[in-house]
């Protein structure tokens, strides 16, 4: 699963890099929400995969800070990556004649500048909060990688502060990103309503389809897990709904993406081909 969503999400950076026809906000950012899928991914899964060769189930105080620090910033990446593509669509939708200021390459790179700086500071202000407790009691962490509140748990210090900035940090995380999706479904939805051919209202909904699909696969269970996980114990469902979002969702991406997208498809018959030609010549 892991090497399938490693070359998944790399197929679709390399064919958005090499077809001019994809160099568009949209696709930069679906090329960015890929990189963000691998880093996501080999945040966690290649220690489980080393504990589980190994037999040996132990990391670093240092190693579990450093992952829990890159696993929130990359998956508060992929919040803000998917808001800011539903935003996308609602001006090429909904805006097609402000296209080009609503979304100028300044404004665009001023997007994808925010999301990566945003997520950063979110996740270096978990990490400096969780190096100021102490661990003084057990060390077991009943989970698969460093999580926020399976760590909180091992502390024997006071630890409101840091569960105060959890829920206001994930809240903004999870409820900002999602609420301009809603917003801009809401308005996306109206307007392709409207549109009197039925050819043009099925290719609308088929460039939204997709992403759609992925917003409801991942803020699902990331949800599910940080707002509203039932007590303040890691339970199984909670590993279980971890799992899901952090290795099947990037796995899935790639070919939610590829298989309900017409330019995607194209893009990668012609990377496969431009391969399969020069294999042939050499």
């Amino acid at each position: 699963m892991y090497l399938v969503t490693v070359m998944g999400n790399l197929l679709i950076i390399l064919a958005i890099g090499l077809d001019p026809h994809l160099h568009t906000p949209m696709y930069f950012f679906l090329a960015n929400l890929s990189f963000a899928d691998i880093c996501f991914s080999s945040t966690t899964v290649p220690k489980m995969l080393v504990n589980i060769h190994t037999h040996s189930q132990t990391i670093l105080y240092g190693g579990c800070l450093a992952q829990m620090h890159f696993f929130m910033m990359f998956g508060a990446l992929d919040d803000f990556l998917l808001g800011v593509m539903a935003y996308d669509r609602y001006v090429a939708i909904c805006r097609p004649l402000h296209d080009t200021t609503l979304m100028s390459p300044l404004v665009f790179m001023l997007f994808l500048a925010a999301c990566w700086v945003l997520t950063n500071l979110a996740a270096l202000l978990h990490t400096l909060l969780m190096a100021r407790l102490s661990f003084c009691a057990g060390n077991t962490l009943h989970h698969f990688f460093c999580d926020v509140l399976p760590l909180l748990q091992l502390s024997c210090s006071d630890i409101h502060m840091n569960q105060v900035a959890l829920f206001m940090v994930c809240s903004m995380i999870l409820t900002a990103p999602l609420s301009l999706i809603i917003l801009s479904y809401a308005r996306i939805i109206s307007t392709i309503l409207r549109v009197p051919s039925s050819s043009g209202r099925q290719k609308a909904f088929s460039t939204c389809g997709s992403h759609l699909t992925v917003v409801f696969l991942f803020y699902g269970t990331a949800i599910g897990v940080y707002l509203y996980s039932p007590s303040s114990q890691s339970s199984s469902k909670d590993r279980i709904a971890s799992v899901f979002y952090t290795v099947v969702t990037p796995m899935l991406n790639p070919f939610i993406y590829s298989l309900q997208n017409n330019d995607m498809k194209t893009a990668l018959r012609k990377l496969f081909g431009t391969n399969m030609i020069s294999f042939q010549g050499l």
